[in-house]
């Protein structure tokens, strides 16, 4: 029975691991220096832009820090959603590396907007208080939901306006696309995003993200913050093999399409059964609903999945690119089957 916790307990996908069995021929020269590697390199440079260089990092987290490394220094301060990945689940690990001071701002749904942010605009020059110098966005957000171009553009048009960077997490960003039905390069780089943290492993690779900056005076920094946050790794061309096959015929896209697929699909199912409310809209591989809590505890007993706040008895759902309607009609009919227990007790 697969889990509907996270797009990261999925497997990886068959063309992934061929890629990693291909390159594990003979010895290749180490930390980026290889064919492979330079070969993914040129297809980043293609999509991106060709003055791009992609920085393979191990993991979310590690481009994160990496990449606002690069942008910021200690006395200055990173804005974001209250529910961002750097604020709520990273352990406290891009103030450790950076200094800066995260400054979470509360949002209906994972979204930031320029009057949003301009909130924490202030005591500008002000040797007391930490400056603000990053707006961080995740596309998608960690509520599931999905910046539209505009709205990327209006938030970099303002950053810009005031000498802000503007970093955005992409670990999900293939299905941002798949949702818009726009391009990796035109929902970044072409909206005036600094610095992309592209992910991945989330979307059917097995290890590896990519920090890429749209300033190329950035470039100097991420190579040397890299190595100091011990996010180098020797033998790169496990990792940069893995974006050959990612890229090859756009398996990004198809599996990022499936997993919002599968998403909307359940979604589907179960939005009408008694006693399910939705409380984001699903425009990625996310669900985030409200279940009775005792039937949150019975489904648990079947499927693991997160709780996301616990005194609202609201859960999140999360479909991979290894998803499939069986697996959704099957958690479909446990929870139905649950419901009308519970509502005839």
């Amino acid at each position: 029975m697969k889990s509907f916790a996270s797009d990261n307990n999925s497997g990886i996908h068959p063309q992934i691991i061929q890629a990693i069995i291909d390159v594990n021929q003979g010895h290749a020269v180490g930390y980026g220096d290889d064919e492979r590697t330079g070969e993914a390199d040129l297809i980043f440079r293609k999509i991106f832009g060709e003055d791009v260089r992609p920085y393979y990092v191990f993991n979310g987290t590690g481009a994160n820090v990496v990449a606002l490394q690069a942008l910021t220094r200690s006395y200055q301060s990173i804005i974001c959603a209250t529910t961002a990945h750097i604020n709520s689940d990273e352990c406290g690990a891009p103030v450790k590396a950076t200094g800066a001071v995260l400054k979470p701002v509360s949002t209906p749904d994972g979204k930031l907007t320029p009057e949003l942010i301009a909130g924490e605009l202030h005591e500008l020059g002000v040797q007391h208080h930490s400056q603000p110098q990053v707006i961080y966005i995740s596309q998608s957000t960690e509520m599931g939901t999905v910046y539209t171009v505009e709205e990327v553009k209006a938030i970099c048009d303002f950053a810009h306006s005031r000498n802000l960077y503007v970093h955005m997490d992409g670990s999900r960003l293939a299905n941002a696309c798949a949702h818009l039905g726009v391009g990796l390069r035109e929902l970044s780089r072409d909206c005036g995003v600094d610095i992309l943290s592209f992910g991945g492993t989330k979307n059917g690779m097995m290890l590896g993200e990519a920090v890429i900056a749209f300033r190329p005076d950035r470039n100097e920094s991420l190579m040397y913050y890299r190595k100091q946050s011990a996010q180098l790794y020797s033998k790169m061309r496990y990792l940069s093999a893995q974006y050959i096959a990612y890229f090859h015929n756009d398996l990004w896209l198809q599996n990022a399409a499936h997993a919002n697929a599968m998403a909307k699909y359940l979604a589907d199912r179960i939005r009408n059964l008694p006693g399910v409310r939705f409380t984001q809209k699903v425009e990625s591989n996310s669900l985030f609903l409200i279940l009775p809590q005792p039937v949150i505890q019975k489904m648990l007993e079947n499927y693991f999945f997160y709780i996301w706040n616990e005194s609202a008895n609201e859960i999140r759902l999360v479909c991979s690119w290894d998803t499939t309607p069986a697996d959704a009609d099957a958690f479909f009919e446990r929870l139905k089957t649950i419901l009308l227990q519970s509502s005839t007790q």
